[in-house]
């Protein structure tokens, strides 16, 4: 079972990325925080208002040093014709884990049924995972929040409860 503080688990997989289909691995953001989630399929409801969520602070996960990267078991050509036709604006990089090796590393596959949970992690540039948040397919995520936990990891700092960007963390004054 993957652990908060230990090594990501490393990817490799066919993606779509901004109208392309490409191989997208971990080692292509070396000395970036990776924001990576997981959704259970592709043509679904709760889905891509997440998927919109992500594309929306996109700009503000960038300027943190932080690509987001969005992953589901459905194939890129699934994602392809759900994006161009539902989900034009978005420009970050969507996974196709049809081999199902990418959730089942991050312990979130549901294997009766070959989805995701809604699972939602970031990792460090040196690879370590430090954050892991997994919910049940019905309940979206709050995309505030990861940014918000973002910026707080970003910190170095103790935050406290509700901390909040701008703020003193525990241990450090501004």
């Amino acid at each position: 079972m993957i652990k908060v503080g230990e090594r990501a688990p490393v990817f490799s997989a066919d993606a779509y990325v901004n109208g392309q289909v490409a191989r997208v691995n971990a080692s292509d953001f070396k000395k970036k925080w990776i924001v990576l989630f997981f959704y259970p399929r592709d043509f679904t409801f709760v889905c891509p208002t997440e998927i919109n969520g992500f594309a929306k602070l996109e700009p503000e996960f960038k300027k943190h040093n932080a690509v987001v990267i969005g992953a589901s078991t459905d194939s890129v050509h699934s994602h392809k014709a759900w994006f161009e036709r539902d989900l034009p604006t978005v420009k970050y990089p969507v996974l196709a884990d049809t081999s199902h090796a990418i959730a089942r590393a991050y312990d979130i596959l549901i294997e009766d049924t070959g989805e995701a949970l809604r699972g939602t992690f970031i990792i460090d540039p040196d690879g370590i995972l430090q954050y892991a948040v997994v919910s049940n397919l019905n309940v979206g995520r709050s995309i505030d929040e990861t940014l918000r936990t973002l910026e707080a990891l970003q910190t170095g700092g103790l935050c406290p409860v509700e901390w909040k960007p701008g703020q003193e963390t525990l241990n450090k004054k501004k």
